[in-house]
């Protein structure tokens, strides 16, 4: 029997008074609405839109908190003075949070009173999910991987058709649920149907590198569209999956691959989503290969010499923390290396984070605020972007498309395997 539009909405208003703690209560009161955050998102500095500000996104959950948390709000709802949150608000809000915020978290660091505004937004997310308000595009990757195991459905058999092809091409194993491993690698369906590249680069640097390394047959995708929709539910059951699975294997490490949104859903979130820490540890690709690289497992020779720069994905750099990482490993391979304007963990994001990619209702909107990225590399005119994230490389190489820009896309961990040592000797030989 399907819900009631009333009964939708009491489901996503319950969803958001259980987002209703004191870290929420800290920001709202401390909100001066001084709307600097307005100029750190690019939603609102390519539109103009006052709608797109950060601050305002969060109003279903302000709205919510000051009529039902606040002295003067409680007064006024006694009085009859406020109006109840609508099916209209939850309507409005959906277009607002999954079109127009990528959860970059650019709008947190420059808060003055300390909100993560981002946080907020996410928890905006928990009640509109809940009462159904989520674009067709998130819930259909979600169902597709819940049913099969990846938001691209069953990609299992292209998955090890793909490995054949690389351990023909390369005379190499590419292990599968090998008990006791050191790591066991995580993947995200993009790596798979659109850059397949990255597994046969991950293969040969851990080869060279003599890592000791697995991929489980249960538990190879590390996308999480429940933390893109906003559902715990479905975000914990996919975390749940990796995590059973190396528990099974017995592995030291789960890695993270280059893909934003996976790594914030395994590293940070994952823990939380279950309610335990976890008996092994979670590595992105990119401090593993610059741990691998510092102890001179990875050996590499010879340098780009095209113009490059390097594009911070949001979740591992700005949330995440690796900033230091890829530069250095960028260094080993690349002479010649220019920094775009605003870099590191105030980069400007894609524009496809959060979901927004997944949406296709969303489409135009991203095109345009890609402006915003075009303006950084018409700044350094570089010829190369190098990046660590599959969904920030989609989404790059579609606005360069759109914008009819001449530039390379590379992935890191690819350009890192095109510099191993023994492959330039095994090319001599030939």
């Amino acid at each position: 029997m399907s819900e009631t539009m009333s009964e939708r909405l009491e489901k996503g208003i319950t969803a958001l008074r259980g987002q209703m703690d004191s870290k929420v209560e800290t920001y709202f009161s401390s909100c001066v609405n001084c709307g600097i955050c307005a100029e750190s998102c690019l939603f609102y500095t390519e539109t103009k839109d006052p709608r797109y500000t950060p601050i305002y996104k969060t109003e279903p959950l302000r709205k919510l908190w000051k009529q039902e948390y606040s002295f003067w709000g409680k007064f006024a709802s006694k009085l009859g003075l406020s109006k109840p949150l609508t099916e209209a608000d939850f309507a409005d809000w959906e277009e607002l949070v999954y079109d127009g915020c990528s959860m970059c978290g650019r709008c947190s660091m420059v808060c003055p009173m300390g909100i993560d505004v981002a946080d907020i937004i996410a928890r905006v997310k928990q009640g509109l999910s809940a009462a159904g308000y989520t674009p067709e595009g998130l819930v259909g990757a979600a169902q597709r991987t819940l049913e099969f195991g990846s938001p691209m459905g069953n990609i299992l058999p292209a998955l090890q058709a793909h490995i054949k092809h690389i351990e023909a091409d390369t005379g190499l194993t590419v292990p599968f649920d090998v008990q006791d491993a050191d790591y066991m690698v995580t993947i995200s369906a993009n790596e798979v149907v659109t850059f397949p590249e990255y597994i046969a680069s991950l293969t040969r640097i851990f080869h060279h590198a003599g890592v000791n390394w697995t991929i489980s047959t249960e538990a190879f995708e590390a996308t999480n569209s429940g933390l893109q929709m906003g559902n715990n539910t479905i975000a914990t059951e996919l975390v749940g999956r990796i995590v059973t699975a190396a528990e099974k294997l017995n592995v030291k490490y789960v890695v993270s691959p280059e893909c934003g949104h996976a790594y914030a859903a395994i590293r940070w979130n994952g823990p939380n989503y279950l309610g335990k820490k976890f008996s092994f540890g979670v590595v992105h690709i990119l401090e593993l290969l610059d741990e691998l690289y510092r102890s001179g497992r990875i050996k590499t020779s010879g340098m780009e010499t095209s113009r490059m720069t390097f594009h911070d994905p949001c979740q591992i750099v700005r949330r995440g923390g690796v900033e230091a990482q890829p530069r250095e490993l960028l260094a080993s391979v690349a002479s010649d290396i220019t920094e775009m304007k605003d870099h590191g963990r105030m980069n400007w994001c894609c524009g496809g984070g959060g979901g927004v990619s997944a949406n296709e209702r969303a489409e135009e909107l991203r095109l345009k605020v890609f402006n915003r990225k075009k303006s950084q590399l018409e700044e350094i005119k570089v010829e190369t972007m190098v990046t660590a994230c599959s969904n920030c490389r989609t989404v790059l190489e579609d606005g360069l498309d759109e914008n009819e820009m001449d530039m390379e896309v590379l992935g890191l961990t690819e350009l890192i395997a095109e510099h191993l040592v023994e492959d330039e000797a095994a090319l001599k030989a030939s």
